[in-house]
C-alpha cells in the first residue's frame, strides 16, 4: 500500500551505527553499566531493529505509514502523536537526508536509552540476591518482545525511551526530577494520554510521600497539578472525548472502543469480559496454546515468563517482603494502575496490547523483582568496603 524504496540513499547507516555504538558506551556509563554489557546490549537491541525492518517491509507496519507520509508532506496541522511523527520523520528525511533505514536506526537508538534504564533498574531490583533471581532479571531483560517493539520508527520507540527514564528517575527522584520532565515531555509529544498518566503519578507521590516536607509538597505538587491541568484538556481532546457531554457519552467511547480492532485474528471480544478478565488478557495474553503464528508463539512464551514472575511477587507480597532497594513507589504504583485501567479495558487486539503494554509493564517487573527474595547483606557490606 504504502510504495518506497527503503533502501536508497543508505549512506548514512554506517555512518549512525558507528556513533551510536560509541555512544552506548558513553550513555551505559551513567545509567552504571559496563562498557562490555553495554555493547552486548546495544547489539542484541539492534538485531531487533534489524528484524522490525524486515518484519514492517514483509508485512506491513506503522512505521511504513509514517515514512510515506513523510515523503509525501502536505504541510498539516502539527498535532501530537501520529502528527509529531510524521513532522519528526519528514524533518530528518527532508533536512539530515536520513534514509528509511537510517530512521529506524536513529528510533532504535531513542528505544535503547530506555531500554538501558530499565537495565539498570533491573539490576538495581536484584542486586546481592540469589543467583536464581538475577537469572530471572536477566531473562526478562533480554525478552525478544521488550527489543523487538522499541526499535521501530514510530511511537514506541519513544515511549519506552519515556518510561525506561521515568523508571530510572523514581530510584532517585531527589536527584533526577529534571529527567523525570523530559520523561512526561517525551511521553506526551508521542502519547498526550499516557505523559497525562505520569503527570498524575508524579503529583501524587509528591502529595502523599511521608518522608517529603510541606513546602516541597506544596511547590511541586502545585508543579504537576499545574502541567496535569494544562495537559488533560489535550489529551482528551486527542483521545477523541472533547465531545463529551456526560458518563453516557464517556460510556460510548468506551463501548466503541472495545468493540474496535476486531477484524484480526488476535482480536478478543473484551466487552463482554469481567474487569480482571479484561487486565489478565492485557497483561498475559496470548499463552502458548493460543498462539497460532510463529511472532504469537514467541510472544506467548514472554508472557509464560511475566506470569511466573507475577506468581513469585504475589507470595512475595503475601510473605510481606520488604523492597531490597529504595525507589517511590507510590509514582510506580500510581503510574502502572492508571495506564492499566484506561488501556486494558479500551483495547480489543492482543497485537496492539502486546507492543502498547511496555509502556508501564516495566514499573511491575521492577516492583515485582525487588520484593522477590531476600538481599545478601553480607555480600553488600563486603563489595561497598
Amino acid at each position: 500500500m504504502y510504495q518506497f524504496d527503503a533502501f536508497s540513499n543508505i549512506i548514512w547507516t554506517p555512518i549512525l551505527f558507528s556513533i551510536f555504538l560509541i555512544l552506548s558506551l558513553k550513555i551505559g556509563n551513567y545509567f552504571k553499566i559496563g562498557y562490555k554489557f553495554s555493547l552486548a546490549l546495544y547489539l542484541w537491541h539492534t538485531l531487533f531493529c534489524v528484524i522490525y525492518i524486515w518484519f514492517a517491509l514483509s508485512f506491513g507496519a506503522d512505521s511504513n505509514k509514517y515514512f510515506y507520509n513523510a515523503l509525501n508532506f502536505d504541510n498539516r496541522d502539527f498535532n501530537f502523536g501520529t502528527s509529531f511523527i510524521i513532522y519528526l520523520t519528514y524533518f530528518l528525511y527532508e533536512f539530515l537526508g536520513f534514509s528509511y533505514v537510517d530512521q529506524f536506526l536513529i528510533h532504535g537508538f531513542i528505544g535503547y536509552i530506555g531500554f538501558l534504564a530499565f537495565v539498570s533498574s533491573v539490576n538495581q531490583a536484584t542486586l546481592y540476591k540469589n543467583k536464581n533471581i538475577r537469572l530471572l532479571g536477566w531473562i526478562i531483560v533480554f525478552l525478544p518482545s521488550v527489543s523487538f517493539w522499541t526499535t521501530a520508527l514510530g511511537k514506541d520507540a519513544i515511549s519506552f525511551m519515556a518510561l525506561g527514564l521515568a523508571l530510572w528517575s523514581a530510584l532517585d527522584f531527589k536527584n533526577r526530577k529534571a529527567l523525570l520532565f523530559f520523561a512526561i515531555f517525551s511521553m506526551f509529544m508521542v502519547r498526550p494520554h499516557i505523559g497525562a498518566a505520569l503527570a498524575i503519578a508524579f503529583a501524587f507521590s509528591i502529595i502523599f510521600d511521608k518522608k517529603t516536607s510541606l513546602y516541597i509538597k506544596v511547590f511541586f505538587g502545585t508543579i504537576s497539578l499545574t502541567i496535569t491541568a494544562f495537559i488533560l484538556p489535550i489529551m482528551i481532546n486527542y483521545i477523541g472525548l472533547s465531545e463529551a457531554d456526560g458518563l453516557s457519552d464517556v460510556d460510548s467511547y468506551i463501548d466503541k472502543r472495545q468493540n474496535s480492532n476486531l477484524s484480526g485474528g488476535s482480536s478478543l471480544d473484551i466487552a463482554s469480559m469481567s474487569f480482571p478478565m479484561q487486565i489478565l488478557s492485557y497483561l498475559f495474553r496470548p499463552l502458548p496454546f493460543e498462539a497460532h503464528t510463529f511472532f504469537a508463539l514467541i510472544a506467548s512464551l514472554d508472557n509464560v515468563v511475566l506470569v511466573y514472575l507475577l506468581v513469585l511477587g504475589i507470595i512475595a507480597y503475601l510473605k510481606k517482603h520488604k523492597p531490597s532497594i529504595d525507589s517511590n513507589r507510590i509514582f510506580l504504583w500510581v503510574y502502572f494502575f492508571i495506564c492499566l485501567g484506561m488501556l486494558a479495558t479500551t483495547t480489543a487486539n492482543l497485537g496492539i496490547a502486546m507492543r502498547q503494554k511496555w509502556m508501564f509493564l516495566p514499573c511491575l517487573i521492577f516492583l515485582l523483582l525487588s520484593v522477590i527474595g531476600s538481599k545478601n547483606l553480607e555480600a553488600s557490606k563486603g563489595l561497598k568496603k
